[in-house]
């Protein structure tokens, strides 16, 4: 078996409603995530009444996996 080459230590913290901070590794500051546009539609949140409009979580994933 191999031997574990990485492991992310990382934290998130949540502000308020879908507003989080994810504390990352080789980052100087915070990563904000939140919500926006269809997706907030999705989990019927209303885009109107977000405080902070920001990229999600999946918005991230899908970067990281074309990049």
């Amino acid at each position: 078996m191999s031997a574990v080459v990485y492991v992310s230590k990382s934290r998130i913290e949540r502000k308020h409603g879908s507003l989080r901070l994810a504390y990352l590794p080789g980052e100087s500051q915070p990563v904000i995530f939140s919500v926006h546009g269809a997706i907030a539609e999705h989990y019927k949140v209303d885009p109107a009444k977000l405080k902070e409009s920001h990229s999600s979580t999946i918005d991230y994933v899908i970067s990281a996996t074309a990049g």
